[in-house]
């Protein structure tokens, strides 16, 4: 059963010389491309890759699941893209998608090496929140990076999450169990609301709506 009916239609977000779309299996080739060579940069954040990890077949396999969980409402996968060109940077996930009195996500990202420092992902993340909150309706945007990778840990400041604690433990990357630090950003903390109208922070001065 699909958790929400707002997964009807594909997401296709755009902006500043950048686009956000689901994988497809026409992508293989730049996605084998930019994550085989950017695998050193990668792999001390990611789990560990498997034998066949960069096969067209695993890939496929990998587009698979993204279907399903798309359609069962648990995810929505992302692939970031230039626009001038069409070139693939990087993912961006809205997973562990729940609703009822939870009404949060989990996003998780990665970003080509030859890419990154650039401000594409900022950008990408800032792009889906009002996909999140307005379009699935959700409450609650949370993310966990390792506290040594400081890239992301800027990344998420940069977005306006906020540190929330710390996870002992939380996930085997590279082989093993790393401690996270858990950020979070609210519905609130992206809208205000003025004369009984939610208002979107970013397009306020503080002077209006108070600093975030």
């Amino acid at each position: 059963m699909r958790i929400f009916n707002r997964f009807a239609t594909t997401p296709h977000i755009g902006g500043n010389g950048f686009f956000l779309r689901r994988p497809e299996g026409r992508d293989y080739r730049a996605w084998y491309e930019l994550r085989s060579n950017s695998r050193s940069f990668l792999e001390p954040w990611e789990p560990n890759w498997a034998l066949d990890y960069l096969s067209r077949r695993s890939y496929l396999g990998l587009v698979r699941r993204y279907r399903a969980d798309f359609a069962e409402g648990r995810a929505v996968p992302l692939f970031l893209f230039r626009t001038e060109d069409n070139a693939l940077l990087g993912g961006l996930n809205i997973g562990n998608i729940r609703g009822g009195a939870v009404q949060s996500c989990m996003i998780g990202y990665w970003m080509g090496e030859e890419h990154s420092g650039q401000g594409w992902m900022l950008k990408a993340i800032e792009a889906v929140q009002p996909y999140i909150f307005e379009t699935l309706r959700l409450h609650r945007i949370e993310a966990a990076c390792i506290p040594e990778n400081t890239r992301s840990v800027k990344l998420l400041e940069k977005a306006g999450f906020q540190y929330e604690g710390f996870l002992r433990g939380y996930l085997k990357i590279n082989g093993r169990w790393r401690d996270h630090s858990l950020y979070a950003l609210l519905a609130e903390d992206r809208f205000g609301e003025r004369n009984g109208k939610r208002v979107d922070r970013r397009s306020c001065g503080n002077a209006d709506l108070g600093a975030p």
